[in-house]
């Protein structure tokens, strides 16, 4: 993991890296790779990798709105804080999908909890799976399945690349996969709840015709509670 902060105040970006030293020494993990900038347009400039970003909106000789926007053209699923007094700012932030929004000075606690909800979805987003068929292995993004659907006497895992034949029956995938983002929604159907478009009572539809999958009726409220907790966590 590699996370990045930029500020043009020394005070914030040395707040903000001693919270994150913390955060991860109290919940046992290894410190990661901390990259410190106090320009925008130096942060772009950095060709490493980008996981997640605490970004100031005001800086003299950068715009954070311009600067967030770039970096989520160059990676969508980089996971931007905004940090700033500055709340007018909070729409422009919220339409390149600001993780969160969070205002000076920083609160410890609430940013502890930010950081737990940021580790969550980093997790969902960088887990990989390996989908075996008698034949052949394939690797890829956990994040990319859309769902999985029993047929017949075969699994089939439906992803963004394609559908692929799966040994693995239905039941043992529920728990290798994150629970935070899958949902047994019926018998024959697990659904990532990332793609789903609507719902109702008896139908999953999935965004960009990736296609359906049923919904059982008895399971239709707590899919309903999953999910926007789902949502109240991504976003």
């Amino acid at each position: 993991m590699r996370i990045l902060i930029c500020d043009d105040e020394q005070n914030i970006i040395d707040q903000i890296r001693c919270c994150l030293q913390e955060y991860f020494a109290h919940n046992g993990y290894e410190i990661p790779e901390l990259v410190m900038f106090s320009d925008g347009n130096f942060l772009l400039r950095d060709t490493g990798q980008k996981d997640i970003v605490f970004l100031d909106i005001e800086m003299p000789e950068s715009n954070g709105i311009l600067v967030g926007n770039e970096l989520k053209k160059q990676n969508p699923q980089v996971l931007i804080f905004i940090i700033t007094s500055y709340m007018q700012y909070l729409d422009d932030a919220m339409r390149f999908q600001v993780f969160r929004y969070l205002s000076k000075p920083l609160e410890r606690a609430r940013f502890f909890q930010n950081m737990n909800d940021a580790m969550q979805l980093y997790s969902r987003l960088t887990s990989t799976v390996v989908i075996e068929n008698g034949k052949d292995s394939l690797k890829m993004s956990e994040s990319d399945i859309i769902y999985i659907e029993a047929q017949a006497r075969t699994t089939l895992v439906h992803t963004v690349s394609g559908t692929y034949p799966a040994q693995k029956p239905l039941h043992s995938w529920i728990d290798t996969l994150h629970a935070g983002s899958f949902f047994q929604t019926h018998k024959s159907y697990i659904v990532n709840m990332k793609y789903v478009l609507k719902f109702d009572h008896e139908m999953i539809i999935f965004e960009s015709d990736f296609g359906k999958a049923y919904l059982a009726r008895r399971k239709y409220n707590q899919f309903k509670k999953a999910y926007f907790m789902y949502l109240e966590t991504s976003r």
